[in-house]
């Protein structure tokens, strides 16, 4: 006959399965949020880390690993490989269209970010809208202290504004100032490029400048340094990067009185290991308070309306996208983009080649 348990021995049981069932049950301790970031470096990715990076970790907890020169290419050998160890990357239009063609980015519905309060023609399916940063003239106050250039056709104008330019060695926004200097109107710009001939009258402009170009730039810093070094009397380049120049004490002044206007993005890479940390990161980077104070740190417009409000007059009238400013601008077609930018790419190649 079976002997009954005694109560002691069944608390011992009792006490050693609680025992086991909370080893064998146990989770491992909570790992740390991470993330990796990746943009172009300098001034603007300092800006970056300073209005969005440090305080979302702050806020978060969330550790953001920062790398820079996010090529389309690069992130394309990661995506093909199954080898991605980027989360966010950046870019402008031109750059995210590419992505997209190429796959290269994650869709990002509304459950994911709001976008609700984005400047309409600034919202992308497969991006999230961080800023508006111009392209324009940037000229030295030493080589031109009193009359200074104003407009793209200043700039190609070698005999009146003597001395050498920088270019960027990528064609977008410059094939817009080529034809707007030309005497093409800006609502034509886009409707001529995309004619053959129209494209080779573009083209033909950058070649008559082609050897008054000392640098054809791939960092928007060597601009900033061209014309402070006197390598150069003016350039194409981006506002933000003109203005950290000037911020510095460097003798440049910019031409407000035309300028081709873009948005920059933030995506997600498809298969980011991070996704989740992400997410959180884009949700934080859009908020109207976080967009108005990234122009603290660097002169890019928020994109969101909303935010306008929350940026003092004196940082306002620093940035591309007040009303007055963006009067006389012709926005970067980045639908034109996707669809004729390795075309474009490879001809404006050949120009900066000497062909």
């Amino acid at each position: 006959m079976t002997r009954p348990l005694f109560p002691q021995r069944l608390r011992v049981l009792a006490l050693a399965a609680t025992m086991l069932t909370a080893v064998v049950g146990a989770a491992p301790a909570a790992q740390a949020e991470e993330m990796v970031f990746a943009s172009w470096g300098g001034s603007y990715q300092d800006a970056i880390r300073q209005a969005w990076i440090e305080p979302f970790t702050k806020a978060t907890g969330v550790t953001v690993t920062e790398d820079t020169g996010p090529e389309p290419a690069k992130i394309r050998a990661m995506v093909e490989t199954h080898s991605v160890s980027w989360d966010v990357v950046t870019a402008g239009g031109a750059g995210l269209m590419l992505g997209v063609q190429q796959g290269l980015f994650e869709r990002i519905t509304d459950d994911m970010v709001d976008q609700s309060q984005v400047i309409p023609g600034a919202r992308n399916p497969y991006g999230v809208p961080s800023e508006i940063f111009s392209t324009l003239i940037g000229y030295s106050t030493k080589a031109f202290p009193g009359a200074h250039p104003t407009s793209f056709a200043d700039f190609w104008d070698v005999a009146k504004f003597p001395g050498k330019r920088t270019l960027p060695n990528k064609p977008a926004t410059v094939l817009e100032a080529a034809l707007l200097a030309d005497g093409v109107a800006p609502a034509d710009v886009y409707p001529t490029l995309s004619t053959p001939a129209g494209m080779e009258r573009a083209l033909n402009k950058i070649r008559a400048i082609r050897p008054q170009v000392a640098v054809w730039w791939s960092s928007g810093a060597q601009p900033v340094q061209a014309l402070g070094s006197g390598d150069a009397v003016m350039a194409l380049g981006w506002n933000g990067r003109f203005q950290s120049g000037m911020d510095e004490g460097l003798p440049i002044a910019m031409a407000w009185e035309q300028s081709v206007p873009q948005v920059g993005y933030f995506m997600i890479v498809k298969g980011a290991p991070n996704r989740d940390a992400a997410v959180k990161f884009l949700r934080y980077m859009s908020s109207a308070e976080a967009q108005s104070r990234f122009s603290k740190y660097v002169a890019y417009g928020p994109t969101r309306t909303d935010a306008l409000s929350m940026i003092e007059p004196t940082r306002l009238d620093r940035l591309p996208s007040t009303p007055q400013r963006l009067s006389n601008a012709l926005f970067m077609d980045i639908e034109w983009w996707a669809k004729h930018g390795q075309e474009a790419q490879e001809k404006y190649t050949a120009v900066m080649q000497g062909n």
